[in-house]
């Protein structure tokens, strides 16, 4: 991981109401070309921080949490500034409320995690371009080619988390 993933990461809405902090470099950061995503951030691209959620602690204010549909089918919710309406963080279907994934547009300095892969560029706008600088895929991509054993690691503990959480209820 590059020197700028271990700085301190505060962010928070639009009006200010929600402010948070990301405990811990993220896992991966996506720039996700998807045509929901377009929709959702009214953008060409989302740009996500995928971190474990209890790496984030909310500074001030609470989030409402919007359940919206994906393409998956399994959906996703949405933290959400009740006042100004931000989109903060998602959690998806596959490891819900154990992994976020943060929009990276809502941290003070944005430019502290730049994108480390490209996916759903079949459905990116054709004047957009990637630049060639990280790995680009149509689609989704194995994880086990992109990332490291911590990264890895990580997530591996919150598959635990969830299946734990599976056997109990």
């Amino acid at each position: 991981m590059t020197e700028t993933r271990t700085a301190e990461r505060v962010g928070g809405c639009a009006c200010g109401q929600v402010r948070y902090q990301l405990k811990a470099a993220p896992i991966f950061v996506h720039c996700c070309h998807c045509s929901r995503c377009q929709r959702e951030n009214g953008s060409a691209f989302a740009l996500n921080a995928m971190i474990e959620a209890a790496q984030i602690d909310l500074l001030s204010g609470d989030v409402a949490m919007i359940d919206v549909p994906s393409a998956s089918g399994r959906g996703q919710t949405m933290a959400r500034c009740p006042q100004c309406q931000v989109a903060l963080w998602s959690h998806y279907g596959g490891l819900g409320q154990w992994l976020s994934f943060v929009r990276v547009g809502t941290l003070d300095d944005p430019q502290q995690l730049p994108p480390d892969v490209h996916i759903y560029t079949s459905t990116q706008q054709a004047w957009f371009d990637t630049g060639g600088q990280i790995p680009v895929f149509a689609e989704y991509y194995d994880r086990h080619e992109l990332w490291d054993a911590d990264q890895l690691a990580r997530f591996d503990a919150l598959l635990k988390l969830r299946q734990a959480a599976q056997a109990e209820s």
